[in-house]
């Protein structure tokens, strides 16, 4: 391919023709190129002899086409290696909150070449089926032909209450207790059902189903919802524990709620992973690296 880069009877052509013999080990993979090539085509594009080299008519016919293919492989080899272009990432609510937005100007900073392209849902979806090129999932939810990196540490979902509301309708001490209790349900977007509520017992999870005057599909509504004394709200202990530190929110159950794998960032298996993509993921993983820590804390997989 790379013979054809040289116009014909060019100085460059000639001084090579005399520094290199034709049958010279170093001339051997590319005649072997060429050669392979005039073989599928079944034509001749070059006339060799020992101390030159010409092109054929037929040569000259592909010459634009060899030229253009040079070009797009080093295209595609240089995209291969910057990061460039537009990134396509699918991520939860709480996701995008914690792992995501408080690094978005230092990721824009180390590459701004990339097109970052974020669609925030709490839906479960296919993403490669959905155009998207990675996404972020809790670990249990990730299934086996995907690449996964873990995000920040684990999670723990509670159940959280007003004072108020405590002192009209009392505490549960159980999870089957909430099925006697006001509770503020949530529907994933995408969703038809009601999401249960997820406790463990020994090692073991189980799920209680709960009633209540309110659904909703923004968690953060449910935690509203129970600041103003609706009922009892089921969320993210990150998200809640500001509340229960001012007093505004008591935590529930506690000792029926350990913590379980959290975030990763996640793409599809493949031979050449995309600049882009790399970029991203090393830049997450740095980002959310937590310090080490002496506390040990058990944590139950939900599957």
């Amino acid at each position: 391919m790379h013979a054809f880069d040289e116009p014909v009877g060019s100085d460059r052509a000639d001084d090579r023709s005399e520094q290199h013999d034709a049958d010279s080990p170093a001339d051997l993979p590319r005649r072997v190129e060429h050669a392979e090539l005039e073989a599928r085509l079944g034509a001749r594009l070059l006339n060799r002899t020992t101390r030159s080299l010409s092109v054929t008519e037929a040569g000259a016919r592909v010459k634009p086409a060899m030229a253009e293919m040079a070009a797009a492989i080093e295209e595609v080899n240089h995209a291969r290696e910057t990061p460039a272009g537009l990134l396509r990432l699918h991520i939860p609510r709480l996701a995008a909150a914690e792992h995501l937005e408080p690094h978005l100007g230092g990721f824009h900073r180390a590459y701004p070449d990339i097109i970052l392209d974020v669609s925030v849902n709490d839906s479960v979806v296919d993403i490669v089926a959905a155009g998207f090129d990675v996404g972020v999932r809790l670990g249990e939810l990730l299934r086996s032909d995907m690449v996964a990196i873990k995000l920040g540490g684990n999670l723990r979902q509670i159940a959280v209450a007003s004072p108020d509301y405590l002192a009209r309708h009392g505490r549960p001490q159980t999870p089957v207790d909430l099925h006697h209790h006001r509770c503020v349900n949530w529907r994933q977007p995408g969703s038809s059902g009601l999401y249960a509520w997820e406790f463990c017992k020994d090692g073991e999870w189980f799920e209680v189903a709960v009633n209540g005057p309110l659904i909703v599909s923004h968690r953060d509504m449910a935690l509203a919802a129970a600041l103003q004394g609706v009922g009892v709200a089921y969320w993210s202990e990150a998200r809640a524990r500001p509340m229960i530190e001012a007093g505004r929110l008591v935590p529930l159950l506690e000792e029926w709620s350990p913590p379980f794998p959290g975030w990763h960032l996640y793409y599809p298996t493949q031979r050449y992973t995309p600049a882009t993509v790399r970029a991203l993921a090393d830049f997450l993983r740095q980002s959310s690296e937590e310090p080490a820590s002496d506390v040990h804390i058990d944590v139950v997989d939900r599957k």
